[in-house]
């Protein structure tokens, strides 16, 4: 039963989550071989108060 854990950074839409997990679902099943129906997918949304990148919060970086 593989388990997908995803997490990124908050302020995807529930529509751009839902195409992810179908693709990656599907993308799972085809590779190994095992069923759609067991594989599950968690998708975590970070702050970006909560995410750093080379010493420095997401939050205190420029845009873009």
């Amino acid at each position: 039963m593989p388990i997908l854990r995803i997490e990124m950074l908050e302020g995807r839409t529930e529509s751009q989550k839902q195409e992810l997990a179908e693709v990656l679902s599907r993308e799972t099943a085809r590779i190994t071989g095992c069923s759609l129906e067991v594989i599950t997918v968690v998708i975590e949304d970070v702050k970006r108060e909560n995410w750093a990148v080379a010493g420095r919060l997401m939050s205190q970086r420029a845009p873009g």
